[in-house]
This record gives structure tokens, C-alpha cells and sequence, in this order.
């Protein structure tokens, strides 16, 4: 069972760590790697952990939890602020966690063609025990086998990451005919173009107004999104055709006949 729990969570976890990963990095201006490694060694630990509870919507459903100890976070903290820090503050906490979050956004893109659009909430958490959860070590340096940081699953995330990789075998293994297809080549489909999404308290949703702005999470020169049926299909450039908008694509990440088998 722990074996396939790890086949399971590896894709998942890696993403997770990159993402992750690419928020710190832009975050403190330097690159502060993360990367999944296969150890049942525990981390050192000198003093309290700190603590983060992921709890997934969507298509994912969930919570995952990452901890992280005394010596390396405290170095984290202390690039965060910009100033040498002894211990790890509730404020501290809160702007890594903030941190972590807008790594959240990433981490729902990279992972949606396998397990369709899902959100991530995070929040600083404290004094949790983590018997019976399955495990994965991160490591914060290439090639070092002590874990930086340790990412908890519980029973539900685990279910719904077995899941999807059970569909996901399922639909490998069965055959595709081009020719089938033929049969709904004049079925329409309803297609959309996202250019970002931004999650919003009920408080800020009540209290927007007309000329209110809504700031998105993805940058102007970002690529915009395809979908279809909630799915990522291609990315491209947003065009202006007879006065309304079009898609450039520029990018198609995955063979679109493909999405017709799950």
C-alpha cells in the first residue's frame, strides 16, 4: 500500500515543490530549490515547526500539510523580512503562508489536465499531530538527502489522487480510432477563454460596486487560456477580430483528440 501511495503522490508533490519553489524564488529575488526525495530519514529538528494546512476544492479534494522545522525555515524567514531572525513569528508564519499561496494558482495549472480545475486554500496552522497521514521528505538543496520540509496527505486527498491516476491508466489503455470521430465532427462545443482568476472573501465579493477593480493572478504578457468543458485545451495570445475577441494560439500542450477519451 505505501508503494502505491507513492506512485499516488509523486506527481502531485513534485508539482507541488516547484511551485512552491518558483514563489520563493520570485519572492526573495534568488532561486530557493525544493525537490521531492525518496529518505526515511527524519529532518533535523532544533526547535518549534511551523506549520501550513493546503485544503484543495474542485477537482481535488482535501488537505495536505507541510511542515517545516528550525534551522532552514528560520533562514527562510530571515531572507523573507530582509532581517536576521531568531524565531518564527505568527507574522512570520502569515507572510509564508502567503507565500505558499500564490504558488497555489501554478500549481492548479500544472496539474489540471490530470486532475481537472481544483483551488487551494492556505492557512498557518499550529500544535497538529500527524499520526497515520502519509509522508513525502522535500529537500531545499540539490542532492541533499535530510529533508527541509515534510508534506502530510490525508484520507481524502490520497482517495482522490488514486483516482484520478486509476482513470487516468484506464484511459491509456484504451485503443483510439480517428475514425470515430467522424461520427460528431458537427457536435458543438462551447469553448471559453480564461485570462486569470483571483479568489475573493464573501466580505470583498459583497462588497464590489461598479468601477471596483478586480486584480487577477496572471501577469498582461502571461499566455490566455483555452478550455474546454473546464479543460485546458491550447494557450495563445488574445487578438482583437471584427471587433471581438479571438485566440492566437501559440501553444497546444497536450493532443486535443485525447481529451475525448476520459
Amino acid at each position: 500500500m505505501e508503494n502505491k501511495n507513492k506512485v499516488v503522490v509523486r506527481k502531485f508533490a513534485t508539482a507541488l515543490a516547484a511551485a512552491v519553489s518558483e514563489s520563493l524564488g520570485k519572492t526573495l529575488g534568488s532561486p530557493w530549490p525544493l525537490e521531492v526525495i525518496d529518505t526515511d530519514q527524519p529532518p533535523a529538528r532544533h526547535g518549534q515547526p511551523v506549520q501550513f494546512r493546503m485544503k484543495l476544492d474542485g477537482g481535488l479534494r482535501g488537505e495536505c500539510f507541510i511542515e517545516l522545522y528550525p534551522p532552514p525555515v528560520t533562514e527562510l524567514v530571515s531572507r523573507l523580512s530582509g532581517q536576521a531572525v531568531e524565531a518564527v513569528s505568527e507574522e512570520h508564519a502569515r507572510s509564508l503562508a502567503n507565500v505558499i499561496h500564490l504558488s497555489t494558482a501554478a500549481l492548479s495549472v500544472s496539474l489540471q489536465e490530470e486532475y481537472g480545475e481544483f483551488t487551494c486554500r492556505v492557512d498557518n496552522v499550529s500544535g497538529l499531530a500527524f499520526g497515520g497521514m502519509f509522508v513525502v521528505s522535500l529537500a531545499s538543496a540539490l542532492g541533499q538527502t535530510e529533508p527541509t520540509a515534510l508534506l502530510y496527505f490525508d484520507g481524502q486527498l490520497l482517495d482522490a489522487l488514486a483516482a484520478a491516476n486509476e482513470s487516468e491508466s484506464e484511459a491509456s489503455k484504451r485503443p483510439f480510432h480517428p475514425a470515430n470521430l467522424k461520427l460528431v465532427m458537427d457536435v458543438e462545443l462551447n469553448v471559453s477563454l480564461r485570462f486569470g482568476q483571483r479568489q475573493l472573501p464573501l466580505r470583498e465579493v459583497l462588497e464590489l460596486s461598479s468601477g471596483s477593480v478586480v486584480e487577477l493572478d496572471r501577469l498582461v504578457d502571461e499566455p490566455v487560456e483555452l478550455l474546454l468543458d473546464g479543460k485546458l485545451v491550447a494557450r495563445g495570445e488574445a487578438v482583437i477580430v471584427d471587433g471581438n475577441y479571438g485566440l492566437r494560439v501559440t501553444e497546444i500542450p497536450q493532443a486535443i483528440e485525447t481529451h475525448f477519451l476520459r
